[in-house]
C-alpha cells in the first residue's frame, strides 16, 4: 500500500465488508490512501492484515470480524466503528460468496439459504443500519456490490446470480427510500477480476474474451467506487455501473463472432 495520495477523503469513515482480500481490500487501501477512517470487516481473521497494512501507511484503520448475514453481529460491527470513530459516511456492501457453484439440480435448501444470507440479507442488514446513521445527519453514500450475473447467467449459479439480481433491485429502491435524506445508493458489476495469482496463460485465456483484451484488477473496480463515493458522483443515485472491459457490451466473444478480431485493421503503419 502507498502513502496518503489525497485527502479527498479525509474526515469521512468508510465502512467496507468482505475488506479481507481481493476487491474488497483495494477498495479499502484506496480510500485509505485519500485519507478516510477505514472500518474493515470480513468473516476471519486475515481482515487484521488490511487494518495493519493502512497502519503502517500512515492511514486510520480498524478490523472487525464479523458474519454480516446475522443481526447481532452487523450491530457489533457497526458499534465498534462508532465507538472508535463516531460515524459512518460510505458503506461499502462488498461481502460475498463466490465459490458456491452448483447445478440447479443438485441444489438444496442450505445452499439455497446460506448464498441468500451472505450475499443479499447482509446487504439489508448493514444498509439498513448505515442508512439511519446517514439519514439523521442528512448524507451518505452506500455501495454494493452486483456482477454480470444480475442480468446475464453464469452457468452452475442459480442461488449466486439471483442473489446479484436482488441486488441491483434493492439498489434502486432504496435509492428512492433515501435520496430525500440526502443518501445516494449505487452498485457496481465487475467483470472478470483477477482476485488472486493468474498463471500466465490462464490470464491470456481469460482476456481473449474480453474487448479490452484483459482481466480487470481489484483496484481498477476500488477506483470507481471511490468516484461514486466522492463529490464527482453526487447527482448519481440508483444506477450500477458495469467496470468489466465491455464484457457486457457484446452479443459474441471474440472467439465466435461473425467478424473476428483477425478482420480488423492494422494500425502499425499509416494505410
Amino acid at each position: 500500500m502507498q502513502p496518503s495520495h489525497t485527502g479527498q477523503f479525509v474526515g469521512a469513515v468508510v465502512l467496507v465488508t468482505g475488506a479481507g482480500r481481493g476487491i474488497g481490500r483495494a477498495i479499502a487501501e484506496q480510500f485509505a490512501q485519500r485519507g478516510a477512517s477505514i472500518v474493515a470487516n470480513d468473516i476471519g481473521d486475515h481482515v487484521k492484515d488490511v487494518e495493519a497494512s493502512i497502519t503502517r501507511a500512515g492511514g486510520a484503520a480498524l478490523s472487525v470480524v464479523a458474519d454480516v448475514s446475522q443481526t447481532r453481529e452487523v450491530d457489533r460491527l457497526f458499534d465498534a466503528a462508532l465507538q472508535r470513530f463516531g460515524d459512518v459516511n460510505v458503506l461499502v456492501n462488498n461481502a460475498g460468496l463466490v465459490n458456491e457453484s452448483r447445478h440447479f439440480l443438485t441444489g438444496d435448501e442450505a445452499w439455497w439459504d446460506r448464498v441468500l444470507a451472505t450475499n443479499l440479507k447482509s446487504v439489508f442488514l448493514c444498509t439498513h443500519r448505515a442508512a439511519w446513521l446517514m439519514a439523521r445527519r442528512k448524507g451518505g453514500c452506500v455501495i454494493n456490490m452486483s456482477s454480470g450475473g444480475a442480468t446475464r447467467a453464469h452457468r452452475g449459479n442459480v442461488a449466486y446470480d439471483a442473489t446479484k439480481g436482488g441486488i441491483e433491485a434493492f439498489t434502486r429502491a432504496t435509492a428512492l427510500d433515501l435520496a430525500p435524506y440526502g443518501i445516494r445508493v449505487n452498485a457496481i458489476a465487475p467483470g472478470s477480476i483477477a482476485t488472486g495469482p493468474l498463471t500466465d496463460e490462464e490470464s491470456r485465456d481469460r482476456g481473449r474474451t474480453i474487448p479490452m483484451g484483459r482481466v480487470g484488477t481489484p483496484e481498477d473496480i476500488a477506483s470507481v467506487a471511490v468516484f461514486l463515493a466522492s463529490d464527482e458522483a453526487r447527482y448519481m443515485t440508483g444506477h450500477t455501473v458495469a467496470v468489466d472491459g465491455g464484457l457486457l457490451s457484446q452479443q459474441r466473444s471474440p472467439q465466435v463472432d461473425i467478424f473476428p478480431l483477425e478482420l480488423y485493421p492494422k494500425v502499425d503503419k499509416e494505410p
